[in-house]
């Protein structure tokens, strides 16, 4: 993580009720803030779609945006963007959680795809790549955390279970 983005952590993180949403060894959130704004990077469109590419990246934008949402209500009031799992985090390990280590996530590229396509430009796209980058990093970040936690319940999980849903193999790696 840069110095910078490590700097704007810290920062964030003092500022009064900040702690539930960033801490100061949080610049991955701060990362994963700045690739979902460059996703809304402004201009027209640039090319044209057919209409089944439009179709498709309507449904990515639509599924995986429920399939995040869906897997966030799992948390509750518990759930933050943060690395570190709140001190009184349960580990979920069922339901959509069952399929993939980070449904959140896996939905969040999922429905940010399809925007990105939608969009029609290659900002979103270079964008979307980007938070592809960071949210791979944040989980690794996460999972190190998780593990340290939860001990052997959570590597006898995250050794059955996918980092993302359907993508790589059933052991996805630390």
């Amino acid at each position: 993580m840069s110095p910078a983005l490590s700097g704007i952590a810290t920062w964030l993180a003092a500022r009064p009720g900040m702690t539930r949403w960033i801490g100061p060894d949080d610049g991955v959130v701060v990362e994963q803030a700045a690739a979902l704004a460059a996703l809304t990077w402004p201009g027209r469109a640039r090319w044209q779609l057919p209409a089944t590419a439009t179709v498709a990246a309507a449904v990515a934008l639509a599924g995986g945006g429920a399939l995040a949402v869906a897997a966030g209500l799992a948390h509750g009031g518990r759930l933050t963007p943060r690395v570190e799992p709140p001190e009184d985090a349960d580990l979920h390990t069922g339901g959509l959680y069952a399929h993939s280590r980070n449904p959140i996530y896996a939905g969040l590229l999922v429905a940010s795809a399809g925007w990105a396509v939608l969009r029609r430009r290659p900002e979103p796209l270079l964008a979307w790549v980007a938070l592809l980058t960071v949210l791979v990093r944040k989980a690794r970040h996460e999972e190190a955390r998780l593990g340290q936690r939860f001990g052997a319940p959570y590597e006898a999980y995250r050794h059955r279970t996918p980092r993302f849903i359907g993508v790589g193999s059933r052991h996805a790696g630390p």
